[in-house]
């Protein structure tokens, strides 16, 4: 009787402690370029642009020669030098949805939700002073699908994508699957037809037991299991990091074989929080009230995660438009969050999808390192010729210096 009462005065506590911090009273940073607008309209240039996710690839010896790539969906894959300005756009194949994107020395992987797989671009030695011809598409003709089992037109295929190597050395590519909850980890082979073959699957949970003994699962469209997209895999750690949206961030060891036991370090605020699908609305609603046993930082979804090189990960909080930080070593611990305001003539970001972080020095504008953003809320939004507003989404560059004043 004593514990179930200690037990609610708890609950009852991480209500109050829980509570979000609204996004304006966060400390912000502001970004010191941005990329051009994409809208998601049939008739646009390129058609059917929606901004998804970020990778930067870091020249070895020309720090302003760095570049920027970002998915597009249905409008492919573009590439951007350090002001922003467009360098290469890349048209997806038929029926082809690019989704994510990572960047392992001068090899870019992008995951393909529309015909699940995985492509595979060269970036060239000169980066972004190669303008035009910065990008060449190099995946093998014979590259498989990485869930073989899912059927194309549900496109529960292949979703998010993080690259890194294995503790030999090795590359290697984890790969997750749309509204499921599987994480393929894939070996990439070859130099100019480059494919990826299977290691390992590993199946996160769709339902949580609670500490007062009850079940959960996060409420979703029927038959819709609680998804992973955004995802870092830390080489030096031999450590995946996934933002399972609904649910939190998972540190998930690598093993030579496949992968460890996974171990939740945060949940977002509506853990455990009972909802119902109403098909009328295609929303959640809350169903019952908060037990109490969510994170405090992490508004749902949990989304785009980045590992720094000075120790740290960054999640995207898309829920309050804003970012938190942990430790990326040790217990994880968050050592702030920080949200990205307007100014210098660029947009705020909103509902962030992905980002990217490098610590190296790019030049002038980055000094010590940059924070690539996606922006899923791009002002002013493009209408359409009777004046609705289209989906106008881009990519924010904010230097690292600002969010580490920001997190002291």
């Amino acid at each position: 009787m004593r514990l179930r009462l200690m037990f609610a005065l708890s609950a009852t506590l991480c209500q109050v402690i829980a509570l979000p911090v609204p996004a304006s009273a966060r400390p912000a940073v502001v970004p010191v370029a941005q990329t051009p607008a994409f809208v998601d309209d049939p008739s646009g240039t390129p058609a059917d642009a929606d901004a998804d996710d970020p990778a930067i690839w870091v020249h070895p010896s020309d720090p302003g020669a760095g570049v920027v790539l970002g998915t597009l969906k249905e409008g492919g894959l573009a590439a951007f030098d350090l002001d922003g300005a467009l360098l290469r756009h890349l048209a997806a194949p038929k029926h082809g949805r690019f989704n994510n994107v990572d960047v392992l020395g001068d090899l870019a992987a992008v995951s393909d939700r529309g015909l699940d797989r995985v492509r595979f671009y060269r970036i060239d030695p000169r980066g972004a002073a190669a303008g035009d011809d910065v990008l060449r598409e190099v995946t093998g003709a014979g590259a498989a699908r990485v869930f073989p089992g899912a059927a194309l037109g549900e496109q529960r295929t292949a979703y998010g994508l993080a690259f890194g190597r294995d503790r030999s050395g090795a590359p290697v590519l984890a790969v997750s699957r749309r509204h499921e909850t599987e994480i393929a980890l894939l070996r990439p082979r070859g130099k100019e037809g480059v494919t990826a073959e299977h290691i390992a699957t590993i199946a996160l949970p769709s339902t949580f037991a609670l500490p007062d003994g009850t079940r959960w699962s996060p409420c979703g469209e029927p038959g819709e299991r609680p998804q992973v997209e955004g995802m870092a895999l830390d080489s030096a750690n031999q450590v995946l990091f996934a933002a399972q949206e609904d649910v939190g961030i998972w540190r998930v060891p690598l093993r030579d074989n496949g992968f460890g036991k996974p171990e939740l370090i945060d949940r977002v605020r509506g853990f455990g929080v009972p909802a119902s699908y109403d098909p009328e609305t295609g929303e959640c609603a809350p169903s019952g009230p908060d037990p109490g046993f969510g994170g405090r930082h992490l508004s749902a979804d949990a989304e785009g995660l980045a590992l720094s090189g000075d120790g740290r990960l960054i999640a995207s909080s898309q829920g309050d438009s804003t970012f938190v930080v942990y430790e990326r070593t040790g217990a994880n611990r968050v050592l702030g969050t920080f949200a990205v305001k307007a100014g210098n003539g660029n947009d705020s970001v909103e509902h962030c999808d992905g980002a990217a972080v490098t610590t190296a020095a790019l030049g002038p504008k980055f000094p010590n390192g940059l924070l690539v953003a996606h922006d899923g809320e791009r002002r002013p939004r493009v209408n359409d010729p009777a004046g609705n507003p289209l989906p106008t989404t881009g990519f924010a560059l904010i230097r690292w210096d600002d969010v580490r004043r920001a997190l002291r």
